[in-house]
């Protein structure tokens, strides 16, 4: 048990999904070629079913999202459909491949997905967020035709308090081995010395032989820096039966690493190869990190030695219009807005989530809490007919529990456990939330803000089996990782307090009980506390800025997503700081006054409240008012002062230090024109943003954030869409709804207005702009050429972007 220190050396590593044609082993994506049926089909998992009828599609999938929204459904899972579906793919062995071992691997499916081949049954998988690996190699006809049927079963729509999605929503893969090669998730990384100067890095290579002879098996590992230059070297031989599995241990020394930090996520690569008889049987290449960290119970979080405050975001997997079937760059796209923010840490909530997005975090700098459940062994409320409305659900997760848990955690480390970003794993997101539906008899003395039915409920399970289920998680987790803390959020620390469940953890997380910290701090001065997730307001930040011993938060969330909805006709949760869209609200700019290190100022404005509200309403980004009326202008910076400028003329300038809540406002007289606000430091000008008045809808203007798209790898386009006046000014009360129209060998992905309520079809190829905005998803395909995208709307001058497919 780890007590008022938690130290942590570790070099990490980055399974390299691009490169799938290695020495020995063959890796490629899997996505295209597959049928669906939605709906129960008798006997198709047969190998003679005829599946031509059914229609055509490419992976990732998730049908879902395809709606349509209806209130006959649950507010918890977007108010969107589920049920249950079938997948079937026919497809050749290429001729190089047949003499090896094939394995389909799985990044994830929601939810309980069985896996045939040829007929034969391969396995289930209840867990919709876990990555699983199937070997297809006896079952196959090699010289023939191979059908794969998978069904998912998804016929509990009301099984969450979020939305999932439904189907192979994530990547598969079909990997093709040598018969000596190395495990699944067989490499393991640790670094027991890191300093600034050296190195002493260890890597356990687990490795099996499926051949009916005995091998010698040369174990090679490098490290490469990022010119390609070999750094260390390590390599052993081992004997290796036929049939058998072993493990081989590397040791690596590195002088002067560059360490990995979210400022400097320095990486190098690691190529770990089998060979027998002089002949490479499997090779892996894989980014690796190198750095340190530690918990300290009265000083906070230090990585390479430094103190330093975790900025952090909760996420949800999906993305609006594209549901939870999500390409790399939309996340690319969003964490990129995160960095912008000054946000350094992710937390994964509250399951494991895509392959690539981990790959991310570890390059763009990113330090991320992975967490494995939400519920244990008895089922949360799940809310139907909107959030902490009418009578809940009791379906979900739990139902495997104790089948499964224990695997699903293993699973969700060994995928992941050499990920530099990752610093901690995450055994349960408010498990004790008080009477949901663990109680204890303090609830009828004790304060807790979040208590569902008040007091005491003996008919419940008693809170005491929280610290008795932490338990076995945390002896579960470390048998595969001890290089990282364990941890869960806590949401009842009021109850949890009087239960071993605090006590089983390595650190304790806290949601929304920064009134606490103070008071437990003292009573428990070895416990390490950290803010796990928290609203966005000024005082949760303070409770971790003016506590040295308080390391983080994580607001929830970063982004509006699907699902954990109000009553009909809202089907999203608008908790996030930028839209589903990835567009910043208001919030995003006052976080960003809070964490970012340059100069940044914002304006917004408002009707001027009658009393006094919580950083003016959101102030919106737009100066459009009626003249003459009374309009509070509200600005976010972390610049020391600013000056508010009407067309030209000075309405003074304020210090931030003056201003009540680090928000500073004017009240102004409206006159059309140009709002300017500017920033100083040390009497210096730093920062500026400028608001002008919209005139009347006239064009569409649109910015794609590239031009030229990749036909091998079916690249995204992420184009910003925006209703714009004559002078080119955006218009942000347009709601006009904007057509798309794709012409060459590319496709409409889907379109986003960061809507909450709306219901138009997310499969059309038109919608409604909000806030005088919409977001375009354009994916090439696998074919070069010229692709031209036209945007038109009723009354506005129409807008054509081309883009490249090579």
């Amino acid at each position: 048990m780890y007590m008022k220190k938690f130290y942590i050396c570790i070099v990490a590593a980055l399974w390299a999904c691009t490169a799938f044609a290695q020495n020995g082993r063959v890796k490629q994506l899997f996505n295209e070629g597959w049928y669906f049926h939605k709906g129960e089909v008798p006997q198709g998992e047969k190998a003679a079913f005829d599946h031509s009828s059914w229609r055509a599609l490419e992976l990732p999938h998730d049908w879902s999202v395809e709606g349509p929204f209806s209130n006959q459904w649950a507010s918890g899972t977007g108010y969107l459909p589920a049920g249950i579906g079938w997948y079937r793919k026919t497809f050749d062995i290429a001729p190089e491949l047949q003499a090896k071992h094939l394995f389909l691997y799985f990044d994830g499916v929601y939810k309980n997905s069985e896996v045939w081949i040829n007929g034969h049954s391969l396995g289930k998988r209840p867990n919709g967020h876990i990555p699983f690996q199937y070997e297809i190699t006896p079952y196959l006809n090699k010289g023939g035709k191979n059908t794969i049927a998978v069904r998912v079963d998804h016929s509990k729509v009301a099984d969450s308090r979020w939305y999932n999605g439904s189907g192979i929503y994530r990547n598969v893969y079909l990997i093709a081995k040598e018969p000596v090669h190395i495990s699944q998730w067989g490499v393991a990384f640790a670094t027991p010395e890191v300093s600034a100067a050296q190195a002493k890095a260890t890597a356990a290579v687990k490795l099996e032989n499926k051949s009916a002879a005995a091998a010698q098996v040369l174990v090679k590992g490098q490290l490469l820096n990022q010119q390609g230059q070999a750094v260390a070297e390590a390599q052993k031989t081992v004997s290796l039966g036929a049939g058998k599995a072993t493990e081989a241990g590397l040791e690596f020394q590195v002088r002067d690493p560059q360490l990995w930090s979210p400022q400097n996520p320095n990486l190098y690569q690691l190529k770990v190869s089998l060979a027998v008889n002089n002949q490479t049987t499997d090779e892996l290449l894989q980014n690796v990190g190198f750095r340190t960290f530690r918990f300290d119970a009265s000083e906070g979080f230090f990585l390479n030695g430094q103190n330093m405050k975790i900025k952090g975001v909760c996420i949800h997997q999906d993305a609006g219009a594209l549901g939870s079937a999500v390409p790399q760059e939309v996340w690319e796209r969003r964490l990129q807005s995160l960095k912008a923010l000054g946000c350094n840490a992710i937390r994964m909530s509250h399951y494991p989530h895509q392959d690539y997005l981990y790959d991310l975090c570890d390059k763009m700098g990113f330090l991320v809490q992975d967490e494995a459940f939400d519920e244990w062994e008895v089922g949360k409320n799940k809310w139907i007919e909107g959030w902490n409305v009418g009578t809940p659900g009791k379906d979900g997760a739990f139902e495997h529990f104790t089948e499964w848990a224990a695997r699903d955690l293993r699973d969700m480390i060994l995928r992941n456990r050499n990920h530099p970003s990752i610093i901690m794993w995450s055994i349960g997101n408010e498990i004790d939330y008080p009477n949901d539906p663990y109680t204890h008899p303090v609830l009828d003395e004790g304060r807790n803000p979040q208590i569902y039915g008040k007091g005491y409920v003996p008919g419940n399970p008693p809170a005491s089996r929280l610290g008795e289920i932490a338990e076995m998680l945390v002896k579960e987790a470390k048998k595969w990782d001890t290089t990282r803390p364990v941890t869960a959020a806590l949401a009842g620390v009021a109850m949890s307090n009087h239960t071993s469940y605090p006590d089983a953890l390595d650190i304790v997380g806290y949601n929304y009980q920064e009134y606490r910290y103070e008071e437990d701090h003292r009573k428990y001065p070895n416990r390490i506390i950290y803010g796990s997730e928290n609203g966005d307001a000024l005082e949760a930040w303070l409770a971790v800025e003016n506590n040295p011993y308080i390391s983080s938060q994580f607001i929830w969330t970063a982004f509006d997503f699907l699902g954990e909805a109000r009553s009909w006709p809202s089907r999203s949760s608008g908790a996030g700081i930028l839209d589903m869209a990835g567009f910043p609200k208001p919030d995003y700019y006052f976080r960003q006054s809070l964490w970012a290190s340059e100069p940044m100022i914002y304006i917004g404005t408002s009707e001027i409240p009658k009393e006094e509200e919580r950083r003016g309403r959101n102030p919106a980004p737009h100066w459009n008012w009626p003249t003459g009326e009374q309009v509070r202008v509200s600005s976010y910076t972390n610049c020391e002062e600013a000056e508010l400028f009407l067309n030209g003329k000075s309405l003074g300038r304020k210090k931030l230090s003056d201003a009540t809540g680090r928000v500073i406002q004017w009240d102004v007289a409206y006159q059309p024109g140009t709002l300017l606000v500017k920033g100083y430091n040390a009497g210096k000008e730093v920062s500026t943003h400028a608001l002008k008045t919209a005139g009347e809808p006239y064009a569409i203007k649109v910015v794609a954030d590239k031009k030229q798209l990749n036909a091998a790898n079916k690249e995204l386009a992420q184009l910003e869409v925006m209703v714009v006046d004559k002078e080119g000014n955006p218009v942000y009360a347009a709601d006009n709804e904007i057509i798309v129209a794709v012409e060459g060998p590319a496709k409409l992905l889907g379109l986003e207005s960061g809507s909450l309520t709306s219901h138009e079809d997310y499969r059309s190829n038109k919608r409604k702009a909000q806030h005088g905005k919409l977001l375009a998803y354009v994916q090439s395909q696998h074919k070069p050429g010229k692709v031209n995208i036209s945007f038109q709307s009723s009354g506005l001058k129409p807008q054509e972007v081309s883009l490249t497919v090579d």
